[in-house]
Parts: structure tokens; sequence; C-alpha cells
């Protein structure tokens, strides 16, 4: 185990977004509790895919990638996930011990020439780039015109392609341009409302996993944690956890504390489940008492499938077995 007056030692992945992120953690830790905190790289199985770290399982079919085997080994003190990013089953031995205030959730349109969605015009086929399933659903359902095309490579690489003319623009999420503000000239970036496109689950969220038995990191943790943001994401991902459509389903959600005129904390959700051509996308809108964040989700989850959602994910997994076959 490291010695309690070491530094803390934070696992991260290797990319220049994910250290950003561990970075602001540790400073966060350091801050509240004086002691100096570390970066860990290290190489995981998404190394060699900017665009998504590859899950990795262990013989129990649990996600357990570098990061977070070096924390379950006692070799760092925590790690710092992408929220969307991480399964929504926790893994045995780690628990999430901070969900620090989340930046602007939204999905961005990035173009040369600072279009909003409805603004792009229609004179010829316009190419927009992105790899995210649940983008490409709302791009066709909002503009079946533009031409959405696979993007990959890191966010510098991607707001390239646009710089450069090879792609009319790309939609990427805000809190990365936010958190790495990467130098790319002769682009400007526009936030999609939620009714454009409704962002991923937890999306602008960190996950801070520690171990379950660290009494100590677990401790100093609370003070980096936002009770806010842990709740609004834990609506968002229960209602990811109940529908159970896998990595390729288009779903999004985006959960919200509002006080109404009285003084009262109610939690709104917005949900969204779609086929990935956008022919069939359902949404909906539940709320609920502050305290209710899992009974939220899985009401909405209720809505959505009640209302077709259920006939999207059956064709989705017969889509999926049928390319496992092939």
């Amino acid at each position: 185990m490291v010695a309690a007056t070491g530094p803390w030692r934070v696992a991260t992945r290797r990319s220049a977004l994910a250290q950003v992120q561990a970075r602001a953690v540790a400073d966060a830790l350091t801050a509240s509790t004086g002691r100096p905190a570390e970066l860990v790289p290290l190489a995981t199985t998404g190394d060699d895919h900017p665009d998504r770290a590859i899950e990795a399982f262990d013989a129990k079919g649990l996600f357990v990638d570098g990061t977070r085997r070096a924390v379950l080994d006692g070799d760092c003190d925590l790690v710092v996930h992408s929220y969307k990013d991480l399964p929504t089953e926790p893994h045995p031995g780690l628990t999430v011990g901070a969900v620090p205030a989340r930046v602007d959730p939204r999905d961005a349109l990035v173009t040369r020439e600072g279009w909003r969605l409805a603004d792009i015009p229609r004179d010829r086929p316009r190419t927009i780039g992105t790899s995210s399933p649940r983008r490409q659903a709302q791009l066709r359902h909002h503009r079946r015109d533009l031409l959405v095309q696979p993007l990959r490579g890191n966010l510098p690489t991607r707001l390239g392609r646009v710089a450069q003319g090879e792609l009319d623009g790309i939609v990427v999420a805000v809190a990365g341009l936010l958190r790495l503000r990467p130098e790319v000239d002769g682009v400007t970036a526009v936030p999609l409302e939620h009714g454009e496109s409704l962002h991923a689950p937890a999306q602008g969220a960190l996950a801070v996993e520690c171990r379950t038995d660290d009494a100590e990191t677990r401790t100093a943790l609370e003070a980096v944690d936002d009770a806010r943001t842990r709740l609004e994401v834990a609506a968002e991902r229960e209602l990811l956890l109940q529908l159970q459509g896998g990595c390729t389903a288009p779903i999004g959600a985006h959960a919200e504390m509002r006080t109404t005129a009285d003084g009262d904390q109610r939690l709104v959700l917005l949900g969204l489940l779609a086929d990935p051509n956008g022919t069939h996308l359902h949404r909906a809108s539940h709320e609920t008492g502050a305290e209710d964040a899992t009974v939220l989700g899985r009401a909405m989850a209720a809505t959505l499938l009640e209302a077709g959602g259920d006939a999207v994910l059956d064709r989705l997994r017969r889509d999926e077995a049928a390319d496992t076959a092939s």
C-alpha cells in the first residue's frame, strides 16, 4: 500500500484529455488535503484507439483496464474516468468516491462558418463527421440532407479536418473543448441544445474510483465530490442501466436540479432512445423529488420502452448478433 505520508497516486490513461482531467482532480485533492498528488499515466487497451478506450474485461466479464488494475493492486490510490465511458455495473472492490462538478454536458457543432444546425445551407450535400451512434441518429432525424460519416482521431485531429476543409463540420462534446482547449484556428464551436442533440448519459462528468476498503482515500475524496452532479448523473446512468442498450444504442439523457417558485428542489430528466437512422426517435421528460434519482431513471426507461423503444432495442440486438455471426 502507498504510505499515507507520500503523494496521492492518481492513475490515468495516457491521452492528453485523460491527463488534463486527472490533473484537475489531483489539484483539487491537494488543495483540500494539503498532500501533493502525482499522475501515473498507464497504457490501456484503448491507447491505440483515441476515439474511445476499448473496454478490457477480466475472466468474470468485468471491465478492468490497466488504470483500474493499478488501484485494485494498491499501486495507485485512485483513478479518474470520463463518467460516460464507465460501465453501468460497478466493479467489485471499487467505488466511485467522488463525482466532481460537471462542466457543460452538451454536444457542439464545429464548422468553419460557425453554423447552427438549422442554419447549415441546403445548396449542396454537407458532410458532418461523428462516430457516435447517438449523435448520428439525431443529426439524421433533424437534417436528412446531411451526409453523416464516421470520424476517428483525437480532438485536435478532428478539428483539423474541419479547418482544412475535409469536412463541413463535426459534432463533439463541449466538455472536451473546455478541458483540452485545443489550439486549432479557423473553426467555431456552437453548442447544440437538448432538443437538437441530447447528450450521452453522464457526459461532461468525471468519476473518481478508489478501493472500497480504502477509508482514507474515500474520506479525502468527499471534499472533491459535488452532490448535485452526483444526483443528476445517477438519474442519467440509471436510465442507461435499465435500457441495457449496449455501446451502440443511441441513448441520450439530461438530468437537472431545478428550484420551483415555492423553493422546492425538483429533479428533471430528459430521455431519448432512437434507431441509428433517426427514423424512430422517442423522447420523454419526467420529474420527481430531489432524492429519487434512481426511481426517476427507471420511470424514464419504462416510458421510452412503452413508447416503442423496446422494438428499437430488439432490432439493434438482432443487428449486433448478425454482425457478430458474420
